[in-house]
């Protein structure tokens, strides 16, 4: 019976656990209360995870990556302690942004994700993408004259973050992506990594005004992270080809 009632009620983390919590409860002389309690917990720890879970899913991360996994060491000019104060994702209530500028292989996009994913535990929503799948995508709402409703759609996440700006010239997307960036301004956190300075944006964008304008409001309320180092991927190949002899 405790089956029925758990799925007429919707509780698949009571239904898989009331067994196991019945033994413990008569094993240690729990009182019904304390029983209650522990079936109540399990439930709301697994529906906990599955909503952790479902966001991971949404979020569309290429890997899940921490700070634990990250080689401080590698990039040593890398702020570490203002990098660990920006997991606690207060940028995010205060809808600021975060610029990871530095060149290909300085972990930009490591510590990009490891923030994204400390915002997805403290249960912010939050999209990974891109900038050239962006691009693509914008070029064809716009094509199919649906641009402002699918801009639209981006607002329901409190992070988005932009990955790879400045590998390819961006073309006639470059006003969409201003578009995209303006929608977020004040209202919703960006996370941009670029292998490019600002005083180069310039030369994907093609537009001097229309990049003027863009880092103005991306700068406005922005903590910018300088990588600068040696790559990872370069000092790995060199150290393979160069092993360390005894």
């Amino acid at each position: 019976m405790v089956d029925i009632y758990c799925k007429q009620l919707k509780l698949p983390g009571l239904k898989a656990s009331f067994r196991e919590l019945a033994r413990d409860a008569m094993a240690q002389n729990q009182t019904p209360t304390s029983f209650l309690a522990a079936c109540l917990a399990k439930e709301v720890e697994m529906r906990e995870q599955k909503r952790l879970s479902t966001r991971l899913k949404q979020s569309r991360f290429n890997e899940v990556k921490t700070l634990q996994s990250f080689e401080f060491t590698s990039i040593p000019k890398l702020p570490k302690t203002k990098i660990i104060s920006l997991t606690e994702c207060i940028f995010i209530r205060d809808r600021e942004n975060i610029i990871c500028v530095g060149q290909s292989g300085t972990g930009k996009t490591h510590i990009a994700t490891a923030i994204g994913i400390s915002a997805i535990q403290l249960g912010h929503r939050v999209r990974f993408i891109k900038v050239y799948d962006l691009i693509q995508e914008l070029l064809k709402a716009e094509s199919e004259y649906r641009l402002p409703r699918y801009i639209k759609t981006w607002n329901k996440f409190d992070l988005v973050i932009l990955d790879e700006l400045g590998y390819i010239n961006l073309g006639t997307g470059s006003p969409l992506l201003f578009q995209f960036c303006s929608e977020r301004y004040e209202k919703g956190s960006l996370i941009i990594t670029t292998n490019l300075d600002f005083s180069r944006w310039g030369e994907v964008f093609g537009d001097n005004a229309l990049t003027i304008a863009l880092l103005d409001r991306l700068t406005h309320h922005a903590h910018v992270i300088p990588f600068v180092g040696e790559s990872y991927r370069f000092k790995e190949s060199r150290d393979k080809l160069n092993p360390a002899t005894p």
